[in-house]
């Protein structure tokens, strides 16, 4: 398997990377400096060495003295030649071979001891170097913790970035801003759903007063029917009305909270719907091993809970089974059902999606699982969805 060089940078840290930098700089400008400084040594050396010039006599016959002159240039004029015993005329012979030997030695442990000064201090430069992008990077790190705390239940919270004007500050202030634009964008929507779902509750409740009054038996024959109707036409207006107040109120967060017995409030859910399940002939089944104690809005959990047992319910086949199972801090709400493809399941969170005619309802609206989800994040946690071995979809809520 063959390394990418290019591919293994991409893929460190960023930090990292900024420390192999430092590293690697360091590590070149040591190196080209060696170079440079063992160049000059040797050049300095061999200059040295030429300016001694070793002169060889001839022994005399009778012994005793040889004269060996070292005949530098002098300004003075020559000196006079030195006179040394016959017994050191081998060494003085053997003068150049020394002189390079010492130099060649000098050399080596030179480069040697440099070079592991120059390993040493590449490594110290590395840590240093990375101490020193940590420091950099430091208004990065509180930023990106910042940012993934910030959600759209809390977008009032700000980077509130500290320090000199700088590119960061720059971009933390920008940040902010478009947290700012992002803020008014949500409330403004959230506002205009909750309104408008309660100036439409007002005639919708009028509507049906009217239908109720205006048209009570004994009627003609045929109007029995278009009241039945035109009254449950009403009714589902009304229901989708109450369910885009519900996610309006749960996209806005949590105001108050309190301890919720989710086991408690899933069996009380499971016998309201008790008679919608015995029409659609489905077993509603709960478990729970253990009480699960929740910190959250009581109400928004019984709508949760409510959702995902009516979903189950609504979209099964008669004889068809739904369980719920809570332990260790999980809600699982499982059914059986119609296969559900799996990479159709995200859509089932988004507001008034379905997968087609298998699964609509005659009083679904398609909010039920966005609802859930919407419930679920107020509370500090996500739901997801996953086909069911013999269809259905499985509904998991882990709360922290």
């Amino acid at each position: 398997m063959r390394l990418n060089p290019r591919a293994l940078l991409r893929g460190m840290p960023f930090r990292a990377r900024l420390t192999a930098a430092f590293s690697l700089l360091f590590l070149l400008a040591g190196a080209a400096l060696l170079a440079f400084v063992v160049l000059l040594a040797r050049y300095g050396t061999a200059q040295q060495v030429k300016g001694i010039e070793i002169t060889k006599g001839e022994v005399p016959s009778g012994g005793g003295f040889a004269t060996v002159g070292a005949q530098p240039t002098d300004p003075q004029g020559p000196l006079p030649p030195l006179v040394r015993p016959r017994d050191d005329f081998a060494m003085i012979r053997q003068m150049d071979q020394t002189v390079q030997a010492v130099q060649d030695t000098a050399l080596r442990q030179m480069v040697l001891w440099s070079a592991v000064g120059l390993l040493v201090m590449a490594v110290l430069a590395g840590l240093l170097g990375r101490w020193l992008a940590g420091r950099a990077l430091g208004p990065v790190a509180a930023m990106t913790a910042a940012t993934r705390r910030i959600s759209e239940q809390n977008l009032h919270q700000r980077l509130a970035l500290t320090g000199p004007d700088d590119e960061l500050q720059r971009l933390a202030d920008t940040f902010d801003t478009m947290l700012d634009r992002l803020e008014k964008s949500f409330e403004s929507q959230r506002r205009f759903v909750a309104n408008a779902s309660h100036e439409l509750r007002t005639p919708l409740a009028v509507q049906r007063t009217s239908l109720e009054v205006g048209l009570a038996d004994p009627l003609p024959e045929g109007l029995a029917d278009v009241r039945e109707d035109l009254l449950t036409a009403n009714r589902e207006a009304e229901r989708l009305i109450t369910a885009l107040l519900l996610l309006a109120r749960s996209d806005r967060g949590l105001d108050e909270t309190e301890t919720v017995d989710l086991s408690a409030a899933a069996r009380l859910v499971a016998a309201e719907l008790a008679p919608e399940a015995e029409g659609e002939q489905v077993d509603v089944e709960v478990s729970a091993d253990r009480p699960l104690t929740v910190l959250g809005d009581p109400v928004l959990l019984r709508h949760l809970l409510t959702n995902l047992v009516r979903n189950a319910i609504q979209y099964n086949h008669p004889g068809g089974r739904v369980r719920v199972l809570i332990d260790d801090r999980t809600l699982t709400v499982a059914n059986t059902g119609p296969p559900v493809p799996a990479d159709r399941v995200p859509d089932l969170f988004e507001p008034f999606r379905r997968l087609g005619q298998d699964r609509i309802g005659t009083t679904g609206h398609g909010l039920g699982l966005a609802i859930v989800r919407s419930i679920a994040e107020a509370h500090g946690t996500g739901a997801t969805a996953e086909p069911g071995r013999s269809g259905g979809l499985v509904v998991t809520v882990r709360f922290p």
